[in-house]
């Protein structure tokens, strides 16, 4: 398995995955708004992108922002995004991808990381667990979805 930082050039094999994730969370498939959304978080430097390849294809990725921890006064990251395509499961991609995002967050000086992740994805939480991220007991986490223009 080869991990790399994706770039422009790789949107090719980051669409399809992303495409894919995003149906994983009931999202109709929408390869463009996939590709635009991903072209503008590259070309802006506002995510850092590692995609998972094998024997040139796309097997995963893990996106991440940056963000800040204002009590801890340090920078952090956020790994809003981690998918592998169901024929390269179970094969350590995601584990693999996660490990690459932690050196990352490490390289970068980050004093943490943070996720989320659906209640009922006890595969997901098993891994995250099992490489030593814990569940946040202290803090209820809101949303509040605005209009889109």
């Amino acid at each position: 398995m080869d991990l790399r930082r994706a770039l422009s050039a790789d949107l090719h094999l980051l669409v399809p995955l992303f495409d894919a994730y995003r149906q994983f969370y009931r999202q109709p498939s929408d390869p463009g708004r996939a590709e635009a959304f991903l072209q503008e978080r590259l070309a802006r430097e506002e995510s850092v992108i590692f995609l998972a390849l094998e024997s040139a294809e796309g097997a995963g990725f893990v996106q991440l922002y940056p963000s800040f921890w204002s009590v801890a006064a340090c920078r952090s990251w956020i790994l809003n995004d981690l998918y592998v395509a169901p024929r390269f499961r179970g094969r350590g991609v995601a584990r693999a991808l996660l490990a690459r995002a932690r050196s990352h967050a490490e390289a970068t000086g980050a004093g943490g990381m943070s996720l989320a992740t659906q209640h009922d994805n006890q595969t997901a939480q098993r891994l995250y667990e099992s490489l030593g991220w814990v569940r946040d007991e202290e803090f209820l986490h809101y949303e509040l979805a605005l209009p889109r223009s």
